[in-house]
């Protein structure tokens, strides 16, 4: 008894084991160590992503010879395909290969894709020597030549969609979130993982970004390659010391077994108000028992002990048919699921206006005053305010604002924001945006350049530093939304879907792109006339932009609202003591 209890006392508490497979002693793997490494390789993933996908749209135009619209149409298409690709990873990770593994895999295919790209650019899509700039683009190119790049590009894209989502997961799986020390870190990691990925992009967005405008497209590739696979060897270099979670059986065939029993069993009667449900899951070290609710009742019936099981199990020998039925904890996860679902929903609106930094921000600045005497300043560079305004924000939030709130807040003291008042905030702040960025447009308008003038580029005489606000309240509102978002799905969502949930964050961000682009063609379908051209015409100076920022505004806080009522009808998962916490107070007895 006693070599039990000195187990419990240098082992973690939350089930983790180490590479062997066996309890992650306490003081020998994870903590900092290991996160620091995580968040340092998540960092020059970023860069290296971001090194390929900031300029895509003008290798697209100048490199492979499309229009402005095709290329627009294709990036969209490889974005959305990088965060579909994420769901794939999130599932071989919760159900076959761990996240480890995974992790190790798809990055070795983001490596081998930018690899591959490096190499195909600069022997084979640069023809003849010196094009690729905006004055001498390349010469069409053969159907051998343009599927080696979509190969290469695609390749990038599963890999580093499929890493993105188990990267963020596994390094939250470094703190025993039973300890109160690494509970408090593992909440903290999130703010900083966010602030890698940031950064990461930062170098892609000013270094990078200006090299491949000036055509050096190989150099650009090289050190996103480079980036890549430094990123990788530093990842493994952390073998040893990290702490995993192994996967059991698929969590989807448990989701499948509660729909599948609970439709079994529609026909029974059943008393709400004196259930007598199955709750004798075997545990393993960390497992939580999940508390009955009485939310989604008809899911219940997949919990309810009826003869027929009885018989099933005196047949089968000594266990239920688990199709037939299932344990209240089985039952929860999957109501766990379906309460997280309109959350969700609501992040989207969020991720539509998100996208609009890398889209009409851009055009908005390309038609601004961008030159300081003989400095051009490229219109995508202003992202990089977005980024110094997410490292101060998450600065002044874990420094300041939480222990500001903690302190202020008298129902729960000591007790910040919950995530989901965060993600709120990060809602408005979105409004705020969204106006910022039409009051702007409204100025631009009033300083635009004579008819005369065909240079977008000195379309209007006011400078592109006024767009600063509104990238820098976007900054804000990623740190309370996103790291938010990313800290409640990891901490609601069941043990066996952690990667998952993180997966759905960037899901949200795809449908963004694609609700964006459709939101676009639905406005300029209907504002376009014969005598007027729209509000998002080529010539902006023509257009209303501002309009297109209203009405952003406005749907995000039509959103809000409804964000507010889930928010409200919302229930946190609420969990017996882990079966080692359990242990733990027995031996203490």
């Amino acid at each position: 008894m006693d070599q039990k209890v000195r187990q419990f006392e240098v082992c973690t508490q939350d089930g983790s084991v180490d590479r062997h497979g066996n309890p992650a002693i306490r003081a020998n793997t994870g903590k900092w160590l290991t996160a620091i490494l995580i968040l340092v390789n998540q960092g020059l993933a970023t860069l290296a992503f971001f090194g390929v996908g900031v300029n895509l749209v003008l290798f697209l135009t100048r490199v492979m010879g499309q229009d402005n619209a095709e290329a627009a149409n294709n990036v969209s298409k490889w974005t959305g395909t990088v965060y579909i690709f994420s769901l794939l990873g999130a599932f071989l990770s919760d159900s076959y290969w761990g996240r480890y593994k995974t992790c190790a895999i798809f990055q070795a295919s983001f490596v081998a894709g930018l690899v591959m790209l490096s190499l195909s650019t600069g022997a084979l899509l640069l023809e003849p020597s010196g094009c690729g700039v905006e004055e001498s683009p390349c010469k069409p190119h053969s159907t051998f030549k343009t599927v080696l790049f979509y190969l290469s590009v695609y390749l990038i894209a599963l890999g580093y969609g499929g890493y993105q989502p188990n990267i963020a997961t596994f390094g939250a799986d470094q703190f025993d979130a039973e300890d109160s020390v690494e509970g408090h870190s593992k909440i903290a990691f999130f703010s900083y993982f966010y602030l890698a990925l940031n950064l990461g992009s930062l170098f892609s967005n000013t270094v990078l970004g200006y090299f491949e405008d000036q055509g050096e497209w190989p150099l650009g590739f090289w050190a996103s390659a480079g980036s890549a696979f430094a990123g990788l060897v530093l990842f493994l270099t952390g073998t040893p010391k990290y702490r995993h979670f192994t996967p059991r059986e698929s969590p989807w065939s448990r989701f499948c077994q509660v729909l599948v029993a609970a439709t079994r069993k529609a026909k029974i009667d059943v008393d709400h108000e004196d259930l007598n449900l199955y709750d004798s899951e075997t545990q393993r070290t960390g497992d939580k028992k999940i508390l009955h609710t009485k939310g989604f009742r008809f899911l219940d019936r997949a919990a309810i002990v009826t003869p027929d099981d009885e018989a099933e199990k005196v047949e089968s020998g000594s266990k239920y048919d688990s199709w037939r039925l299932c344990s209240v904890t089985q039952v929860e996860e999957v109501k766990c699921v379906l309460r997280l679902l309109p959350i969700w929903l609501c992040t989207i609106l969020y991720s539509v206006v998100f996208t609009q930094m890398a889209s009409l921000f851009v055009v908005q600045g390309a038609a601004m005053k961008t030159n300081i005497k003989n400095f051009r300043i490229p219109a995508s560079s202003m992202s990089s305010f977005d980024i110094l305004s997410v490292a101060f924000f998450i600065f002044a939030y874990r420094r300041f604002l939480d222990p500001l709130f903690a302190r202020l807040n008298k129902t729960e003291p000591n007790k910040g924001l919950t995530e989901l008042q965060r993600m709120g905030i990060g809602l408005v702040i979105a409004i705020m945006a969204m106006i910022s960025a039409g009051i702007v447009e409204i100025y631009r308008l009033k300083n635009k350049q004579p008819e005369s003038s065909t240079s977008v580029s000195s379309s209007s005489s006011l400078s592109i530093f006024w767009q600063v606000p509104q990238y820098m309240l976007i900054g804000a509102s990623e740190v309370f939304m996103y790291v938010g978002q990313l800290e409640f799905f990891n901490s609601q969502a069941p043990t066996g879907l952690k990667s998952f949930a993180s997966a759905l964050c960037m899901a949200s961000i795809s449908l963004g792109n694609y609700v964006s682009s459709l939101l676009v063609s639905i406005v300029m379908k209907i504002s376009t006339t014969d005598d007027v051209p729209g509000w998002i015409p080529e010539n902006l100076n023509k257009g209303h932009l501002e309009r297109f920022y209203f009405l952003l505004a406005g749907l995000t806080a039509a959103d809000f609202v409804v964000y507010l009522i889930c928010a409200k009808w919302y229930k946190y998962i609420k969990s017996e003591a882990s079966f080692s916490e359990s242990m733990t107070e027995e031996e203490e007895v």
